[in-house]
């Protein structure tokens, strides 16, 4: 009898082993499910927060894209220097061609002044010539007039 209840006291320790074990399997299995849920709402937590950012980045791109389109819109509707220059040369073409006409004919108006005194100066000089001319000569008897 006593072989019996040593083995009876074994079979209770394995017995009991066996419950101690399985009981702690349960609890540390209701510990890791509540770990995995927890774990769960972290990365759902974190999923929403990536998606969220998600959302903000593409809303952030789109303002981006949006304002790129803009200043293409605006750097498309600014003239190239090559247009500026023809432009200004254009401008200034046809700011100097009427001053250059007007120079052209000043300095025509100049040359016909510069022919004229030369002319008066030349008639002035034959009007003293002639002056100078009659003061030596001797003055010439008038012949006696009929009456």
């Amino acid at each position: 009898m006593q072989a019996d209840r040593a083995q009876f006291s074994r079979g209770a320790v394995l017995f009991a082993g066996f419950a101690v074990g399985a009981l702690t399997r349960a609890l540390s299995n209701a510990r890791q499910a509540r770990q995995i849920a927890a774990l769960k709402v972290s990365l759902a937590d974190i999923q929403a927060r990536l998606a969220a950012t998600e959302v903000e980045r593409d809303e952030r791109l789109r303002a981006v894209e949006t304002r790129l389109e803009e200043h293409e819109t605006r750097l498309n509707a600014v003239p190239s220097t090559g247009q500026i220059v023809a432009a200004m040369e254009e401008l200034l073409s046809k700011t100097m061609l009427p001053l250059n006409q007007r120079l052209s004919a000043q300095a025509d108006s100049i040359e016909l002044l510069k022919t004229t005194v030369a002319q008066t100066d030349g008639l002035l000089e034959r009007v003293l010539e002639s002056l100078d001319a009659l003061r030596q000569a001797p003055p010439e008897t008038d012949p006696p007039r009929s009456a």
